[in-house]
């Protein structure tokens, strides 16, 4: 009976990890691809050289764990280009999250690998210095979870190099997501988390 529990138990949290992780490939397909907000993330998709890992870290220190393991994964694994490291129990609060990132940037200093990887931040609350909260731009950074994107610096000065005006991506993300509105940007960002098949839009 306990081993059955457990097995009950464990099959519910690989439920809920895949339905976090599915969460977060719909916000990057209809959102970050789909409104084409980065423009070289399609081609990675495609290339399935993208990597979802969900941790179920609860505090900054056990984060900063998984983060490193995540680091150290793309370090030796170079079939993988980039690493969104999605961590939904901890720093839900964005003033938390956006101090942890210091930290996060800390680390990569410490493995010797400041200048290789760079940690890009999206977050449910995400919200630029000087903006209002309901801001619509603030929308270019909001994902379902928190979550850390891992890039490789290397390829992101490759991507950009060989995209013209490439400069000009930010200006255009908050030209667009003023246009789309904070309305409408709010129920796609929340489509992310509906059931399979439910879109509120």
């Amino acid at each position: 009976m306990t081993r059955y529990l457990c097995n009950l138990g464990q099959r519910q949290v690989n439920v809920e990890n895949d339905r976090i992780i599915v969460a977060v490939k719909q916000w990057v397909d209809s959102m970050v691809v789909g409104l084409n907000l980065c423009p070289f993330a399609k081609r990675e998709l495609t290339a399935d050289r993208v990597r979802f890992s969900h941790t179920e870290a609860r505090t900054e220190e056990r984060l900063l764990v998984a983060l490193e393991a995540e680091l150290e994964r793309l370090t030796s694994d170079a079939s993988v280009e980039t690493t969104l490291l999605i961590h939904p129990q901890v720093l839900s609060v964005f003033d938390d999250y956006n101090q942890f990132l210091n930290y996060a940037d800390g680390l990569l200093v410490q493995m010797r690998l400041d200048g290789v990887f760079q940690i890009a931040s999206f977050h449910p609350n995400y919200q630029f210095d000087g903006t209002d909260p309901d801001a619509a731009e603030n929308y270019t950074n909001r994902s379902p979870y928190p979550l850390l994107h891992l890039i490789r610096e290397e390829s992101l000065e490759r991507a950009v190099a060989g995209f013209p005006h490439a400069d000009q991506i930010p200006a255009r993300n908050i030209k667009l997501m003023n246009e789309l509105g904070r309305d409408k940007l709010r129920a796609l960002l929340q489509a992310c988390l509906a059931p399979a098949g439910k879109n509120p839009l």
